[in-house]
């Protein structure tokens, strides 16, 4: 199928940046939230992120502008997919309100767009079964920040279409990113390591072990990875990753229990670089 227009639902940190991904791959890009603010803020970052693009020498000064007349955003859900062939799901991972807006894109989306959703672990099958078509939804898990991570993790559902997972592979290719295709299971492939890593490393926090910085230096030294443990849950967001890990918890048992201490940072309010504290400070 021709994939012309791409609708983004959900202006977050991820949600705005898989716009700014759909822009630049030449899809013409509504980006909705019910908050006007979200919008806003989400649009200057999108702008922000296609400025350093032009300052750094990766885009073209001409592109970037064609890029960005190429954005729309809208708080009515019905403007924002009324002529859309692809739709990318990027709400909170909160599972009731997902499944609720799914049942209203189905019914004011054209029958041939394809929906994705951005989940880092919840269940596509369950989210396929409030479609009178299940088959038309798949799911499309990008990384953050999505401008500079390349992986997209494509999740099959149980009735995932052939058609479907054809038509996010081809979108995910034209933004530029390489795929895995994992059959839809609880964490799916990336999420279920990464939250039993970040896990751990509140445990060793919570019993000193090491410091947080010391964790984060040793893993990026020692193991090679780009981001220490704690750097990424605040970047992530502590609230996302505690309510990945109580899936994960109900789904896979008691081996992904949720660390007290991250339960607690997140009582408190440390929620990481979006409220300017997490594990550290900015």
């Amino acid at each position: 199928m021709d994939i012309n227009h791409v609708t983004v639902i959900g202006a977050g940190i991820m949600g705005h940046g898989i716009a700014h991904a759909a822009i630049m791959a030449g899809y013409d890009t509504h980006l909705y939230d019910l908050s006007a603010p979200a919008l806003e803020k989400g649009k200057a970052q999108i702008e922000a992120v296609v400025r350093k693009g032009i300052e750094l020498g990766k885009v073209q000064d001409a592109d970037g502008a064609a890029a960005l007349k190429r954005l729309k955003t809208a708080t009515d859900l019905g403007a924002a997919v009324k002529h859309t062939d692809f739709i990318i799901e990027a709400a909170p991972e909160k599972i009731d309100l997902k499944l609720k807006l799914l049942a209203d894109l189905e019914k004011l989306a054209p029958q041939h767009a394809v929906i994705a959703s951005n989940t880092s672990s919840l269940s596509l099958t369950e989210m396929a079964a409030v479609l009178a078509k299940p088959g038309r939804l798949a799911g499309m898990h990008f990384f953050n920040p999505v401008h500079k991570m390349k992986l997209v993790e494509i999740v099959r559902a149980l009735e995932s279409a052939e058609e479907t997972l054809r038509a996010v592979e081809a979108v995910a290719r034209k933004m530029g990113k390489e795929t895995v295709l994992v059959r839809d299971s609880a964490g799916f492939a990336t999420s279920r390591i990464n939250a039993m890593i970040g896990n751990e490393a509140f445990f060793m926090l919570q019993e000193g072990v090491a410091s947080a910085r010391d964790i984060d230096k040793a893993l990026k030294l020692g193991l090679n990875h780009p981001m220490g443990p704690f750097e990424l849950v605040d970047l992530v967001g502590l609230d996302t990753r505690l309510s990945v890990l109580e899936f994960l918890h109900k789904s896979l048992g008691e081996k992904y229990r949720p660390c007290p201490l991250l339960v607690q940072h997140v009582k408190a309010g440390r929620l990481g670089r979006k409220v300017g504290k997490g594990v550290y400070e900015y």
